[in-house]
């Protein structure tokens, strides 16, 4: 994925599927600076990670 793919679907109000490494996350925070994306990786609210954007995949595409 790309930083600006990252922020439309974090600004999005629709449900838009994303995984990282094969499981379901939702995006928390884009960094566009830096390229990288805050996420929460299924649906425990302090499994956080801050990864590269390009690790992530939006699903259904």
């Amino acid at each position: 994925m790309n930083i600006q793919r990252a922020k439309e679907i974090y600004a999005s109000k629709d449900m838009i599927s994303v995984h990282l490494d094969g499981e379901p996350v939702w995006i928390e925070h884009v960094d566009s600076d830096n390229g990288m994306a805050t996420v929460q990786v299924g649906s425990r609210p302090t499994n956080t990670h801050t990864v590269g954007v390009e690790r992530l995949e939006e699903q259904g595409s």
